[in-house]
């Protein structure tokens, strides 16, 4: 099918300038360009970018999308034998040339997809296309099919130390509405993703992991960018010698590997065991039953009695285990529905009805009962209720902050659904963002904002619009993190139900370029195709350039940069590296290589890195800052550690794995 897009020119590739040499290369890895060789590039920047290409002018790319109509060039050959990266996209003379070419079979309506990368996947597109069926070259890998007929749609073939990767059609207006996977294709044919961050937050649930070998779990959780896992505590909350046991080699199978472990608690559930025990605090619903919403089962915490034995259960739950923090999770009201739902509208129990009678002259209860209901009457009770559960949020941030008396270097969190994009969320479940962000003034946490599941279905661009309008309530933005839900979304969304493939690509980097600090939620919940990519998705690099033999970077929270051998950063030696990687602080930096070797490797920090440097031939220097406990891991065991001036005897996760302060801190380390 031929495209009303204006092919790009007829002009050869010299006069584009792609007859010379490759571009300049990051200690032999060529950077991180593309160019799209159209007046019209579609949605390829957003496609692209999205796990850290940066879009430069032809004579720069490595990657080179050639769009519909893309006449024929025999430079192309020497281009991808010097390891060019093409992407052809439909029918072109280009596309012929290399061995793509549209069959004289009927054309084929493609609405349902088939993909290696994930076969079992349901995908869909929502507007099908009638395309021309294709036949590939010899030797060509096809990695996406018309799931019926058979018909090739996504195809790559290796082409000396390059590859070509050809589609039969865009990947959409917004680039994730027809191929999930073209990014896993494109690494498949030979790209590589070009940055690496570990500064994910994970939400993990036991139910659906009771049965694993931790470490390699562990193992793949860091690989895939996780700094923290935040664990349902509600498994835990009362005593048992197994699922104890089983938590703490959880916790010490995640620091071992340089992750942080946070309680994650969901009051006002507190655990199936407390709720069986306790009937007579169980909350109510405004038909006045038991206040089983889903999976939640909640308790009336406004009952002091109530109050007291979750508050020294919680107490004993985080005393009992190494955890590293604590989530206080949507601790508010049910439901999204509001008011209108009467069968799951909460808190209706007996402390809140005469708390709310003895203010107000009337009881909330008959809101939902006869005639006397007025808009005002209900504006009353809704604000009760906001400020009700701010009070909440208030009470039980001091509750887990008390555990810092016995735990100084617990790091909180309270995860909060937003209510500045969708303004209607502050009435269905009492959440109020402005009236919270200002406990940031006294209380030390990160406010952790979830898009709630009526705006799932918005895509991307949404991130962007809601750090803006967090970023207007308070001064502390360094303190704002955000939470992408990974998971089946009720409304009809294509090309899958669950976000993966290219649309996770583009969330997790919009909300990384807004946000210092991205949650999952998921840990179950992310397909194995993705877990590549992640890192790169999330690594929020704004600038990389040659410089002579040095290469430029810039990022807004630090980054891992690929790089073999050994490094300097900014004219100096540089310890903080693993051998494939050099991790850098945020902010402008250089790096080139070198021929010094640091005496220890810092391989791996859990924290933000200010700085390092090598001390002498025996001993090398970081800074870092962090909320919580920070975890180093070298490459062998420091034989003595300074922190702050101060010899010190760190806790040990391992022979060469050290749980340090939070905090700012200083650190020397001793081969």
């Amino acid at each position: 099918m031929r495209s009303l897009i204006k092919p790009f020119s007829v002009l050869s590739l010299c006069s584009l300038g792609l007859c010379g040499e490759l571009v300049p290369s990051v200690s032999g890895a060529p950077l991180p360009y593309f160019a799209v060789l159209s007046e019209d590039a579609g949605a390829w920047p957003a496609v692209l970018s999205s796990i850290g290409l940066e879009r430069q002018p032809v004579a720069l790319a490595r990657v080179f999308v050639a769009r519909p109509g893309a006449p024929a060039a025999s430079e192309w050959r020497a281009r991808l034998e010097s390891g060019a990266i093409l992407i052809l996209e439909g029918e072109s003379p280009l596309a012929e040339s290399f061995g793509f070419r549209r069959t004289a079979k009927p054309p084929v309506r493609v609405v349902s997809l088939t993909d290696i990368h994930r076969p079992a996947l349901p995908i869909i597109w929502e507007r099908g296309l009638e395309l021309p069926v294709f036949s590939v070259p010899q030797g060509a890998q096809v990695f996406t099919s018309e799931r019926h007929s058979g018909a090739p749609l996504c195809a790559g073939i290796r082409h000396g130390s390059g590859t070509v990767l050809w589609l039969a059609a865009s990947p959409g207006e917004r680039g994730y509405e027809r191929f999930p996977y073209l990014l896993n294709a494109l690494t498949d044919v030979g790209l590589d993703p070009p940055f690496e961050t570990a500064r994910f937050w994970a939400f993990f649930d036991s139910a659906y992991r009771s049965r694993v070998d931790l470490d390699y779990f562990a193992a793949r959780w860091r690989k895939s960018g996780i700094a923290a896992l935040h664990v349902a505590a509600w498994h835990f909350f009362e005593p048992d010698k197994e699922q104890d046991a089983w938590l703490a080699r959880l916790i010490a199978a995640c620091h071992r590997e340089g992750i942080l472990v946070y309680a994650w608690l969901e009051l006002p559930h507190v655990s199936d065991k407390f709720w069986a025990d306790h009937p007579q605090w169980r909350e109510k619903t405004a038909v006045l039953q038991d206040a089983q919403l889903d999976w939640r089962k909640l308790m009336n915490l406004e009952n002091r009695d109530c109050f007291r034995a979750v508050s020294e259960g919680v107490q004993g739950l985080l005393a009992r285990f190494d955890w590293d923090g604590v989530n206080l999770a949507e601790l508010y009201f049910e439901s999204l529905e509001g008011i209108g739902n009467p069968s799951r509208f909460t808190p209706m129990n007996d402390d809140v009805r005469a708390e709310f009678r003895a203010q107000a002259g009337f009881d909330p209860i008959e809101l939902f009962r006869g005639n006397t209901v007025t808009p005002a009457r209900r504006r009353q009770f809704l604000e009760f209720r906001a400020d009700l559960a701010w009070r909440m949020q208030e009470e039980w941030l001091g509750v887990v902050e008390s555990a810092r008396r016995d735990k100084p270097y617990l790091d909180f969190v309270l995860t909060h659904v937003d209510d500045r994009f969708d303004t209607g969320m502050r009435d269905a479940i009492g959440a109020d963002a402005a009236r919270v962000l200002p406990l940031l003034d006294t209380h030390r946490f990160t406010f952790l904002i979830e898009d709630p599941a009526t705006i799932w279905n918005l895509g991307p661009q949404r991130y962007p619009e809601i750090a803006r309008r967090y970023r207007a309530l308070t001064p502390h933005t360094d303190k704002l993190a955000v939470d992408i839900n990974i998971v089946e979304r009720y409304q009809d969304v294509y090309p899958t139900k669950q976000q993966t493939g290219v649309e996770l690509c583009e969330l997790v980097h919009g909300a990384a370029a807004g946000f210092r600090r991205v949650a999952l939620y998921f840990e179950s919940s992310l397909l194995p195709p993705d877990l590549k990519l992640l890192p790169a998705a999330a690594a929020a690099v704004t600038r990389i350039e040659p410089l002579g033999a040095k290469t430029a970077i810039d990022s807004l929270a630090g980054v891992g940069l690929p790089w073999s051998g050994e490094a300097m950063v900014d004219g100096l030696p540089w310890p903080a590296a693993d051998g494939r990687t050099v991790w850098l602080p945020a902010g402008p930096h250089t790096v080139e290589p070198s021929s010094a070797v640091p005496p220890l490797r810092l391989v791996r920090l859990n924290a933000d890195l200010k700085s390092a440097r090598v001390v002498d031939a025996a001993a090398i220097e970081f800074a870092y800052e962090s909320s919580g406990r920070a975890i180093a891991i070298f490459d062998h065991p420091p034989g003595s550690l300074q922190i702050d001036g101060a010899v010190t005897s760190p806790v040990r996760a391992a022979p060469s794995t050290l749980l340090l302060p939070r905090g700012q801190h200083l650190v020397v380390a001793t081969r």
